[in-house]
């Protein structure tokens, strides 16, 4: 049976599921790396429902009542939804104050371990564990949000329940360890950002006891880098001391971000390789300029044979995810492109989403599959009429990675074209002194033939 355990929010245990606070849950993430602390999210959400959410903590027992499997999480859901108008809206779906567990199941050597929840207006999510000899890890992850849900959903288009299933990348983890991610992580796919935080879970728990050994998630990591504000990392502003009286002086021109190196591995090889600067533009209030900063980020993301999706988390303020595909798959040649990009910022105190923008048409840095792309021109992609994404001195291969290095580069229009008019500008520099050099040798030799005459 499962049985549901008061969480840190509440304030009393019960023999059914406490929710807890709006946000991310992680019934078996894996170690990735897209996360930061949230001690002060912690202690707001202990001392209010402001954020209208609720932590959930989950222990299943088995027939002898003993723990099999455990789990203590925090979740919400952004999703894009169409209206009676056709147009499309963001809605936020939080886990509400009364949630059932049917279905969870404690999983075995040949059966999958099964964590389920049910909540609010028909919405359900469920995660599901395997195992090896020696490790654990999650597989596919179910979400079934029902527009029904009028409170959520005030004038969706498209009635009734609707499941998206998705593949879970959690990273293996250690049979009698705890996996652990305080963290915020996110999953996207069909118009949903699942978001997850403060996840402690294991599976296949041993013995009935949880086990106090931890693996950490990447993000979870101590780092030493630098403290990032705890609103929107490196917001490049210009300064307004007020002195009297002081000189006018124009606005600090905003810098270029800096470059990061960014991979993805499957199993124990690279999958994916990406170096970038990046900058948003966001015009919403006031135009406001936004570097990524490479030492706050954390990679994480998806490889696949046609497909491949990369996660950037900038101290988890600012979510960024590439989507690459391949098309003509069934063609002797074959390309990849980038098709889709998603950007999500985040208040950092609580996990709230700010804003949110995605645009799943784009054609844009296409190469021959088992090559890479090369643009250092800055470029820039239009999300929306609100948000803009810049890049700088970006090299990516999103397959058929060898090595662990890039593959030879195609370059783009701009880089290739700056490549032929460089020569093209030699030659005409000695093109031109050739010709200079041709007319003073025929001047020259006039005059020569001027002199000999006149004597």
């Amino acid at each position: 049976m499962a049985r549901f355990l008061s969480g840190p929010l509440a304030s009393a245990a019960r023999h059914s599921l406490l929710l807890g606070a709006p946000a991310p849950a992680a019934g078996g993430m894996e170690p990735r790396a897209s996360c930061l602390p949230f001690l002060l999210l912690l202690l707001l959400l202990g001392t209010s429902g402001f954020f209208q959410s609720y932590a959930v903590e989950v222990d299943v027992k088995d027939a002898s009542n003993a723990t099999c499997l455990y789990a203590k999480w925090m979740m919400r859901f952004l999703i894009k939804y169409e209206t009676n108008t056709s147009d499309y809206k963001d809605t936020t779906l939080h886990l509400s104050s009364s949630v059932t567990h049917n279905g969870s199941v404690c999983g075995n050597d040949t059966q999958a371990a099964l964590l389920a929840v049910q909540f609010g207006e028909g919405h359900s999510w469920s995660i599901n564990f395997t195992k090896t000899n020696e490790t654990y890890q999650g597989d596919f992850i179910t979400f079934t949000y029902n527009t029904n849900d009028t409170a959520v959903f005030p004038d969706a288009k498209r009635k009734g329940p609707i499941t998206i299933v998705v593949k879970d990348i959690m990273h293996p983890v250690q049979l009698n360890n705890v996996f652990v991610c305080h963290n915020t992580d996110f999953v996207e796919a069909e118009n949903v950002t699942q978001i997850f935080w403060n996840v402690t879970v294991q599976a296949f728990v041993q013995n009935g006891t949880i086990s106090k050994k931890e693996s950490r998630c990447r993000a979870d990591t101590p780092t030493s880098a630098p403290t990032v504000p705890p609103t929107i990392a490196n917001v490049t502003t210009a300064s307004t001391t007020t002195l009297s009286p002081a000189p006018t002086t124009a606005p600090k021109p905003v810098e270029n971000p800096d470059t990061g190196n960014y991979s993805l591995k499957s199993g124990n090889k690279t999958c994916l390789l990406a170096t970038v600067g990046l900058q948003l533009n966001v015009s919403r209030d006031k135009p406001l300029l936004i570097n990524i900063n490479p030492k706050t980020t954390s990679a994480d993301g998806t490889c696949g044979n046609t497909t491949a999706t990369l996660k950037l988390n900038d101290g988890n303020s600012t979510l960024i995810s590439f989507t690459f595909v391949v098309k003509n798959a069934s063609a002797s040649v074959q390309k990849f492109y980038l098709k889709e990009v998603n950007v999500t910022l985040l208040n950092r105190l609580n996990g709230s989403v700010i804003s949110n923008a995605d645009n799943n048409n784009f054609s844009k840095w296409d190469a021959y599959l088992g090559s890479s792309y090369m643009c250092r021109k800055e470029q820039t992609l239009e999300i929306n009429e609100d948000f803009q994404v810049h890049t700088f001195n970006l090299w990516i291969q999103p397959f058929l990675v060898k090595a662990n290095k890039f593959s030879t580069a195609e370059e783009c229009f701009a880089d290739s074209d700056l490549n032929f008019l460089i020569p093209i500008a030699v030659g005409m520099v000695l093109g031109f002194l050739i010709i200079l050099v041709f007319i003073s040798y025929i001047i020259g030799r006039r005059k020569s033939r001027t002199g000999y005459q006149s004597v």
